[in-house]
């Protein structure tokens, strides 16, 4: 029997939201939240139809919990649980994936149980702990762990980043065959029906989903699906919309057939890691973050759970690669098999960028670097040494690097898109005349800055100002809602020095000030000495414009150091590239 709770209450509510919980399996139950009005889920999704967040309960000898649901849920969802379970009496918390809208209510949840031991991958127990704030008790499992609850319910681990969080894992429970994928073969479909019956429905719903969040990393999903074809799966339980069960080999042969031709289709950069050595997974996470700037695929390989055959075929169809050195062979003083098997199946035409772990016994870098100089790879970055902990300026060098591989990539791409563009509008969209700005931005130890032309006030109440940033810029990262900047203005007849100096290609991690008079505005940020006037911004709203980010920020104060001075204008001949 289905149970449906509702939470409308006398008082108008601007959605509704109800609840439903269904046995899916012996000792199983679907806490399914229903958003109905929901129309809009992220910056990309407009929604038809609302969503649902689901939640699970698994009763063995021990009982745990897969995924909670969104806060806006908070009052329901522990009416609900509680009517369940008693709080007491639930020994773990499975956290399949960290977004909000599935871990909305994990820091109440374990306010009410502090007792639960969390679990997930490595990187979603890191996100938790900046999330939530508070310590609690946690296990990390990767692919192939398992945790027995009794009764027959042994739930085993896969490990599935990238779809679409670096931290997203399934669980499996071999007593039920029931897989539980939380983001992956979803939808935003929201319906009373717990199950796939009538697949028309679905269809549209499903492949706008896949386009979205899945079909960027097309080639994670094949790696996915590689890894949980062995599982004999009777139901597929999603973290939204029903549950697959009618027709759920349909389901993920279509994801199979859709990331095979997105995967021929695109080219991607692999990343060799190993995951459990010195601080080799946050390293290329950052990495992989930079390059996905950039619109490029990425692969991340954890060299414990591959083999040779894949890694000569990954790296034989890759554009470009990232090689985390691993650590050297306790019984040799040969090169790691691994590292041989990736400069065999390298070519010329790749690039290549190689980073340390800090794990302390790493293979040694340079020699390696220079082998694939010899083969004719170009070097996309200089080697990341790491000799301490990893801190923000770390994670901004090693953003940089992968922006600078990624662009790389893309260079031949972007020529041709823009010899493609019609010459008579190419030269019209050229002939909008813009100012010479330069943005300047420093976030605890790490500055950066930006010459922009496409600036404009946007508001009088309060004063704003809009600019675009495109999304490969490294600067973009520092120009999030509530970020502080500073925006300097460039004078005519005394900015070629300037523009000449930021216009240069710095390195990852390179000062940008050096040789430039500057101080510091209220906000941290730097001021241009030789700048005609500056404003002290806050970063307030964003807006996603294609290739670029319109951020739209609030003027604070400011200066005009030559009341005389002209803004420096910026006349292109062309509106295809800057």
């Amino acid at each position: 029997m289905i149970a449906l709770t509702d939470s409308l209450q006398a008082a108008p509510s601007p959605s509704r939201l109800t609840i439903q919980t269904a046995a899916i399996a012996e000792n199983c139950t679907a806490i399914r939240c229903l958003d109905w009005d929901r129309d809009r889920f992220d910056i990309e999704f407009e929604l038809q139809n609302g969503t649902t967040y689901n939640s699970f309960l698994i009763r063995g000898e021990s009982i745990a919990l897969i995924d909670t649901s969104h806060i806006k849920f908070e009052s329901l969802y522990f009416d609900v649980l509680k009517g369940l379970v008693d709080l007491a009496e639930i020994s773990y918390l499975i956290v399949n994936h960290t977004e909000p809208d599935h871990s909305g209510l994990i820091a109440q949840l374990l306010k009410l149980a502090p007792h639960i031991t969390v679990v997930g991958s490595k990187v979603a127990i890191q996100f938790l702990e900046n999330q939530i704030h508070c310590t609690f008790k946690a296990r990390q499992v990767k692919s192939g762990d398992h945790l027995d609850l009794g009764l027959g319910h042994r739930l085993e681990f896969v490990l599935a980043p990238n779809l679409h969080w670096p931290d997203t894992i399934f669980t499996y429970d071999s007593g039920t065959a029931v897989l539980y994928t939380c983001d992956v073969f979803g939808m935003h479909y929201c319906d009373d029906a717990l199950y796939d019956e009538v697949p028309q429905l679905l269809e549209p719903d499903f492949q706008y989903y896949y386009d979205c969040l899945m079909g960027p990393n097309a080639r994670s999903v094949m790696g996915a699906l590689k890894r949980m074809a062995p599982l004999p799966i009777s139901i597929v339980a999603t973290g939204h919309g029903p549950l697959l069960q009618h027709h759920k080999q349909d389901w993920i042969d279509r994801y199979r057939s859709w990331s095979e031709a997105q995967a021929k289709a695109a080219p991607f950069v692999a990343l060799f890691y190993t995951d459990d050595y010195g601080y080799s997974d946050r390293i290329v996470r950052t990495i992989a973050h930079g390059i996905s700037k950039t619109g490029l695929d990425v692969e991340l390989v954890d060299l414990q759970e591959t083999d040779s055959h894949t890694v000569r075929e990954l790296v034989s169809t890759a554009a470009g690669l990232v090689v985390g050195m691993p650590p050297q062979p306790e019984s040799s003083t040969s090169l790691h098999p691994i590292l041989s098997t990736i400069l065999a199946a390298a070519n010329r035409k790749q690039a290549i960028g190689l980073f340390e772990t800090g794990g302390g016994h790493d293979e040694p870098i340079y020699p390696l670097r220079n082998q694939f100089q010899e083969l004719g790879l170009t070097a996309a970055f200089a080697p990341i040494l790491i000799k301490a902990a990893p801190s923000e300026v770390t994670d901004k060098l090693c953003e940089e690097a992968g922006t600078d591989l990624g662009q790389w990539l893309n260079r031949d791409r972007a020529q041709q898109q823009i010899k493609s563009l019609d010459a008579n509008l190419d030269q019209a969209l050229g002939r909008i005349s813009t100012g010479l700005y330069l943005l300047t931005v420093r976030t605890g130890n790490v500055t950066r800055a930006m010459l922009a032309s496409w600036v404009i006030q946007a508001s009088f109440q309060p004063l704003g100002v809009a600019i675009a940033v495109a999304k490969d810029r490294a600067i973009e990262s520092l120009l999030q809602v509530g970020n502080t900047f500073v925006l300097n203005t460039l004078e005519e007849g005394n900015y070629q020095r300037l523009m000449k100096h930021f216009l240069k290609r710095f390195p990852p991690g390179a000062d940008r000030f050096a040789g430039v008079a500057t101080y510091d505005a209220s906000n941290g940020s730097p001021i241009l000495a030789e700048a005609l006037t500056y404003l002290e911004c806050t970063v307030t709203r964003r807006l996603e414009a294609s290739d670029h980010w319109i951020v739209y920020c609030t003027a604070e104060a400011g200066r005009v150091a030559n009341v005389d001075g002209l803004t420096a204008v910026h006349h292109r001949k062309v509106g295809s590239h800057y």
